[in-house]
């Protein structure tokens, strides 16, 4: 199983707009994915910014590409980010799990 995780800041002001966005759009497009084991939105205010990070878990790298595209590294954006989003941080993070 493969975790992957996506960053991005959103100035506080806009939070809430922006969680409502993941949770109608985001979660459900990773969800919809062949070989989506899982995801989730975490979220914390700090200094003026709110910090979202998108969680998930994918039975392979084929899973991810069903959904990312075929540079699985890459962040994949929607339309909408560019109205909330401080940056476009180009990359994401995956990891190898180990259940236990």
């Amino acid at each position: 199983m493969i975790a992957r995780r996506w960053h991005g800041r959103v100035p506080s002001a806009k939070a809430s707009e922006y969680l409502q966005l993941m949770a109608n759009v985001g979660l459900p497009d990773y969800s919809s994915t062949s070989g989506n084991r899982g995801a989730w939105c975490l979220f914390r205010c700090d200094n003026g910014i709110a910090h979202f990070e998108m969680f998930t878990l994918w039975d392979d790298f084929c899973a991810i590409r069903r959904f990312a595209g075929e540079d699985i590294n890459k962040a994949k954006y929607y339309d909408f980010d560019a109205d909330f989003l401080l940056e476009l941080e180009p990359d994401v993070v995956h990891f190898e799990v180990v259940e236990g």
